[in-house]
């Protein structure tokens, strides 16, 4: 049974939150769950470092726009803004590991410093959230990466019997 995944994106970037920067990674996001994922883009918003307006935006694409996977761009590496792990890990009801632990060992064999990143990947409501890099080269990478996974990851979610 095919499914339509319902997709949010948030990006994270006080920079693209204050129009001081287009937002190509979240635009980078959209055209691969549309193209790749044969996916729906349901949610889309821009918010800055800042935990109440993160945690805010991801409930809001579950809840309001029940969506089946939430990806956030940006916020994961290692300055004092970055707390979009953080924010994710109160939220999530069960990790799933494995999905950033392979982004950072793919992105490893061509950028030594994707083991920097902290994202974290977790199940809320039957909606996967999986936190991406901020850079868009980081972004494409690491959704290639993860993308065999993902419709079956959703239909498991789901209780949506997936034959692989």
């Amino acid at each position: 049974m095919e499914i339509k995944i319902r997709t949010g994106i948030i990006t994270v970037s006080d920079r693209c939150f204050r129009n001081e920067r287009w937002d190509e990674s979240g635009n980078v996001l959209k055209e691969l769950v549309q193209e790749k994922l044969k996916g729906q883009v349901n949610f889309y918003k821009i918010v800055p470092d800042e935990w109440e307006e993160i945690k805010n935006a991801i409930l809001q694409a579950i809840d309001e726009y029940s969506v089946d996977l939430v990806l956030t761009t940006g916020g994961t590496g290692l300055s004092k803004r970055d707390i979009t792990p953080e924010v994710t890990s109160t939220l999530i009801e069960k990790e799933v590991p494995g999905i950033s632990e392979i982004m950072r060992l793919e992105g490893f064999k061509n950028n030594p410093f994707s083991v920097l990143s902290r994202g974290v990947s977790g199940v809320r409501k039957g909606t996967l959230i999986i936190n991406l890099p901020g850079s868009p080269n980081g972004v494409k990478e690491c959704f290639m990466t993860i993308l065999p996974v993902l419709t079956h990851a959703i239909k498991t979610i789901k209780g949506i019997p997936d034959f692989h």
